[in-house]
């Protein structure tokens, strides 16, 4: 049996559920199909695990976008709480505000390692690598080796799972481009002396810096459940349990022949105008038929995974925290989230602490196939290694893994994704590229909405008129959050962004 819709949206995360509302709004037939069994949401779900919620990742609701912003208080309007940003750095044995304070980070380093890292600043700035081409080279040249070494290397490496000379100097650019050394100083001195810095108007605010954020009550899970009950209430179909495994174009009919296979072994096919796809961009690649010259490309896409150890503890200790930055090598965690300071309803139980150690990993290296209990002997021998909680209070644990959290920027991926781009755009014109996974960016959830946004318009028009690869390509643009997609629905500049 073939079910028909007009649009088939691959993917029920924050990209493909603000596609499917968006067009049922306007009436248009739209169906989601979504391998998670269980729920919508993506690496933006709420996990479940005896009345404690967990957070996948972390996710503040901050974005300088006023349709971002207007479609999040449409989707959920009465259950955002505000709430204060704070995370901290710890590296041997000592924590650092992040961002910096500067008397602190002073006093932390000493002063002749304060001296040192000045000097090494000062040394970048006058000697700079020409065009750098890796991570390392470009944050040597915005900080100074020392400060890379401290505050960069170790946290990125464990990321990532590889050396920083071998990661992108993309990357360094899309996600701390807004934040330089002059700016860090600067705001660390009016925090340190307890002063209120208030941006001037027209100013860019940079992520980084943000003091406070909105947060939904019960975790982000809450909006993406809410916009899912919202496009099935407008007419659409939201279809669980279905991995995409086949698509085929009909180019004479302009149609799409798409086959999904359930958890059961069930397989369903349906047919759609359009398809809107946030799947990983090399499995896409895989399924289509006919082949894409760029197969090849595809199959040298690289993603990074992670898995969250979440312990919950009986113990009145806590800290303020959203999370804390683990630079320290002798520990594998790369960073602790505290659920409760996302939110208190997070957290049931007012005697209980829940804190989720971030283990990054490849899908089938040694972490990632370890047994649960494995994992949560680690974590809590590491929590109490760190001294943030005694591992003796931890009553319960829960494992979530999560295949294809990040997009990898190793030195080839821009080559091999303006390659799959270009492809794609000539040979399956219907076909709408959206999100982190789906375009092979590592973006942000406002910005996987805007790529959903402009998509959008696109198929109502019935033209590429806008391009959704340019939300998050400049990255001034990408971490100060200055334009928005409500500018770019109106904007024809967003066009020449397009892949030569």
């Amino acid at each position: 049996m073939s079910h028909y819709t007009e649009t088939l949206v691959i993917g029920g995360g924050p990209a493909g559920l603000t596609a499917a509302y968006l067009l049922a709004k306007e009436g248009r037939s739209v169906t989601v199909l979504e391998r998670d069994p269980v729920q919508v949401g993506g690496i933006s779900r709420t996990v479940s695990h005896n009345g404690f919620l967990f957070d996948i990742g972390g996710h503040r609701f901050f974005s300088k976008s006023k349709a971002v912003v207007d479609l999040w208080d449409e989707l959920l309007p009465n259950d955002f709480i505000e709430r204060p940003r704070l995370s901290r750095i710890f590296y041997k044995g000592k924590y650092y505000a992040y961002p910096l304070k500067a008397f602190e980070a002073l006093r932390n380093l000493g002063l002749i390692e304060s001296i040192a890292c000045v000097g090494s600043y000062l040394l970048a700035r006058a000697r700079p690598i020409p065009e750098p081409k890796t991570f390392h080279q470009w944050v040597r040249n915005r900080f100074g080796e020392r400060l890379f070494s401290i505050f960069f290397k170790t946290y990125t490496e464990k990321v990532w799972g590889m050396s920083c000379d071998a990661i992108s100097a993309d990357w360094a650019a899309q996600r701390i481009n807004g934040l330089d050394l002059g700016a860090a100083i600067r705001d660390a001195l009016v925090r340190s002396l307890g002063l209120t810095k208030r941006p001037r108007a027209g100013e860019p605010v940079i992520k980084t810096l943000i003091q406070s954020f909105r947060y939904p009550r019960r975790g982000p899970g809450m909006m993406w459940e809410a916009a899912a009950e919202k496009v099935v209430a407008k007419g659409g179909r939201i279809v669980l349990d279905r991995g995409v495994d086949g698509l085929r174009y009909d180019a004479r009919a302009n149609l799409w022949t798409v086959t999904a296979l359930s958890g059961a072994g069930i397989r369903e096919t349906y047919t759609a105008r359009n398809v809107i796809s946030s799947a990983p961009l090399r499995e896409l690649v895989a399924s289509i038929t006919p082949t894409p010259i760029s197969t090849f490309n595809a199959r040298a896409l690289q993603y990074r995974d992670f898995l969250t150890v979440a312990l919950i503890a009986r113990t009145d200790r806590d800290f303020p925290d959203n999370w804390i930055y683990i630079h320290d090598p002798s520990v594998q965690v790369g960073r602790v989230q505290n659920f409760r300071s996302w939110s208190p309803e997070m957290v049931p139980d007012a005697g209980h602490t829940c804190l989720g150690l971030e283990y990054f990993c490849f899908e089938g290296d040694g972490l990632w196939t370890a047994s649960d209990a494995d994992l949560v002997a680690l974590a809590k021998r590491e929590i109490g290694q760190i001294g943030l909680i005694d591992p003796d209070d931890v009553v319960d644990a829960c494992v979530v893994r999560q295949p294809k959290a990040y997009p990898v920027y190793d030195e080839d991926y821009k080559a091999h994704v303006d390659t799959i781009r270009r492809d794609l755009e000539h040979a399956y014109p219907t076909l709408h590229l959206v999100g982190r996974n789906g375009m092979h960016k590592y973006n942000n959830q406002d910005h996987a909405m805007m790529t959903a946004m402009l998509t959008v318009q696109n198929i109502l028009a019935g033209t590429r008129r806008f391009d959704p690869w340019c939300v998050n390509e400049d990255a001034e643009y990408t971490e100060a959050g200055v334009s928005g997609a409500q500018d770019a629905l109106g904007s024809e500049r967003l066009v020449p962004c397009r892949a030569a």
